[in-house]
């Protein structure tokens, strides 16, 4: 038998290393490198399990072939429909065939559910789902709930070993395969537990064989840790073709999927969906949502016209400005970057001339979601001064612009998204960078536009 291979692999970052280190030289993580223990070559039995039943032939052995690039034909496999239009949206316009995704998330917060109801969407497609976690009885009442329509070529395996997760993928030949999750999968050609590093990277590296060799794409389901990152080694995400992420808070009803890496798209896309008791819902106007029905002569309540990815909705921003009851001020921002907030209350107070040095801020996005855009900017100070002055917002007033460290609005991309989705939900005015006027057509809107270049005209236009 082959002497076992002892190496030290950094969890972040994939970093392989003959020895223990403290700190990881690639990434500069601390107390990152854990052990992994492996064969020197790996048996003939573990690559033959899945290439006798994927397919492997002489088209695997062409692909191993020194090519000139003109030499290579460059047309596009027809990608999947999932028949539904927020993941075909986050995946590019579909599954790519052939293709590894890893779907991650927090436990309790869909990831399967998602899956079960899109496979169940897909009669026509001979789907194989593995599940590690759960029985058959369990996906069978699962399936029951959120979908009442039978399908005949969806089938279920209950196991934990990949090869024999391989012997029945030859035996069934699926056209689409789904293993929940890869944490529960091991080998038998690592010695160790089922989630280790070594068996999760052993494991998402044979089904990576398969899926290029065969054609048939695999996604796999991930946990997340408590530091927010995928679990397992930071290879995992490096080895699939796309990593998305399905976020949310387990006490709100929305859910974002949200793209990291997409090697066949973009990576700026989101899907949003809605936790219902029959499943997940779409959402094809997150708009109307987010905004809460009534908010007239409350404080601290501001609207935000923002993009995330391609799609523009408007977002609810809530400020709470009080006295700081213990000295030493809070600053806490829900949704919204924490550091982003403390600028712009630095430039409230040096800039405008708000004293909020001794007052505890709390910032909230409603809904749950989490905002990365940049034109959220106004729309936090308006709310965090609304609040201050105890003075609610007109209704009818969105706003949409970035501010800068002097005070100044700077201009905004997709402006006339922005605008567009504002006067569709009924706003009469929208707040935007006066620099993004030159190129707007005004004769295009019905709502009234009020260019600003500085926050005290945004604010003097709010609140008089």
């Amino acid at each position: 038998m082959a002497k076992e291979k002892i190496m030290y692999v950094c969890s972040n970052c994939g970093q392989e290393s003959a020895k223990w280190i403290g700190k990881c030289p690639a990434c500069g993580q601390w107390n990152t490198f854990k052990e992994f223990r492996s064969l020197p070559t790996t048996s003939s039995k573990g690559r033959g399990s899945f290439g006798d039943g994927g397919g492997v032939s002489s088209r695997g052995r062409d692909a191993a072939k020194v090519l000139r690039l003109r030499d290579i034909s460059s047309h596009d496999d027809p990608r999947i429909d999932m028949h539904d239009q927020e993941l075909n949206r986050v995946l590019g316009g579909g599954l790519v065939p052939g293709s590894i995704v890893l779907l991650g998330g927090e436990p309790g917060i869909g990831k399967s559910t998602l899956s079960l109801q899109t496979m169940l969407s897909l009669p026509d497609m001979r789907v194989l789902y593995v599940s590690g976690e759960e029985s058959a009885h369990q996906l069978k009442m699962r399936a029951g709930r959120i979908s009442h329509q039978e399908n005949d070529n969806f089938m279920i395996l209950c196991e934990n070993s990949l090869e024999a997760i391989f012997e029945h993928i030859k035996e069934v030949q699926p056209e689409l395969v789904v293993i929940d999750s890869i944490q529960t999968i091991s080998t038998e050609d690592v010695e160790s537990s089922a989630g280790s590093i070594a068996q999760v990277r052993e494991c998402a590296s044979a089904l990576l064989r398969f899926a290029k060799t065969s054609g048939v794409p695999v996604i796999l389901i991930g946990h997340i840790t408590k530091e927010g990152t995928l679990a397992g080694p930071k290879i995992l995400e490096h080895i699939v073709d796309t990593v998305i992420q399905f976020e949310g808070d387990q006490h709100y009803m929305y859910r974002i999927l949200r793209s990291i890496k997409n090697r066949f798209g973009s990576t700026s896309e989101l899907g949003i969906y809605e936790m219902q008791q029959t499943g997940l819902r779409q959402v094809s106007n997150p708009s109307e949502l987010l905004l809460t029905e009534d908010h007239d002569g409350l404080s601290g309540v501001a609207i935000s016209s923002a993009i995330e990815g391609v799609r523009p909705f408007l977002v609810e921003t809530q400020a709470l400005v009080s006295s700081a009851a213990y000295g030493t001020p809070q600053r806490s921002a829900t949704g919204f970057d924490q550091r982003r907030l403390n600028m712009l209350l630095a430039v409230l107070e040096k800039r405008v001339g708000f004293k909020l040095m001794q007052k505890d801020v709390f910032l909230n996005i409603a809904g749950g979601l989490r905002v990365t855009d940049m034109a959220m900017d106004l729309s936090v100070i308006a709310a965090v001064l609304s609040s201050n002055v105890d003075t609610p917002i007109e209704s009818g007033w969105c706003m949409a612009g970035e501010v800068g460290l002097s005070g100044e609005v700077r201009p905004i991309a997709r402006i006339e998204q922005r605008i567009a989705e504002a006067e569709k939900l009924g706003f009469q005015h929208i707040i935007i960078p006066k620099y993004n006027m030159s190129a707007l057509n005004r004769k295009k809107f019905q709502i009234e536009l009020v260019p600003v270049r500085k926050v005290e005209e945004a604010l003097r236009a709010l609140f008089g």
